[in-house]
């Protein structure tokens, strides 16, 4: 059985492209193309698709945003990047959202197709570059803990790193939700950071936590 692709990708012409290219393959068939991700939910819950091919700088929302509302109704299905960001700010960004895989848009022509049966088959498909760059990352020596962050402000970090909401810090760590408001003020602060995401992206980065 075909594999099933949903777009969503501002670029026209590239979106017509990929449109195109789902075309020629006889194991991939196009369930919809979209040039924002304004209703992706009721797109994704629409359609069913196997995979989503997913740009990150679109309009009113981005990629990275899109997978972490898809994320909350579908842990499952796999979002592939398709993107020409290869800054390890977007690529961490984009794995802690909970992309599957991360692809150049540069290497669309040559490695598309197997990326897409890749994540398919519950694979994370990267472009070279961007695979080195996380195994630099991971290869880094830990970092000296230039922030000062407290013990608790590690913990606060540390489960937010791991998904956990506000609400459940608390329960798990018995303090009041105040308080995890204010240790996650403080962290932000320390790390010089305004987001969760950014937070996140940093401590596991720079392997804070």
């Amino acid at each position: 059985m075909a594999v099933s692709v949903c777009i969503f990708e501002d670029n026209q012409a590239l979106r017509e492209s990929l449109e195109s290219l789902i075309s020629l393959s006889n194991d991939l068939q196009l369930s919809g193309a979209f040039s924002n991700v304004l209703s992706v939910q009721d797109n994704i819950t629409r359609l069913r698709p196997d995979v989503v091919l997913m740009d990150i700088d679109m309009p009113g929302m981005t990629g990275i945003e899109a997978v972490k509302r898809i994320r909350t109704f579908d842990r499952q299905i796999p979002v592939l990047m398709l993107t020409v960001f290869e800054d390890s700010k977007n690529v961490f960004e984009a794995i802690c959202a909970g992309a599957s895989g991360y692809l150049l848009k540069k290497d669309i022509s040559s490695r598309l197709f197997n990326a897409i049966q890749e994540v398919r088959g519950g694979g994370a498909p990267m472009s070279p570059s961007i695979a080195r760059m996380v195994i630099t990352s991971m290869h880094t020596p830990a970092s000296d803990d230039s922030y000062n962050l407290t013990p608790r402000e590690k913990e606060v970090l540390s489960r937010l790193s791991k998904g956990n909401s506000y609400k459940m810090i608390a329960a798990g760590m018995e303090i009041s939700l105040d308080t995890v408001r204010s240790h996650i003020k403080n962290i932000y602060d320390k790390l010089h950071v305004r987001s969760q995401t950014e937070a996140v992206s940093k401590a596991i980065n720079e392997k804070i936590v």
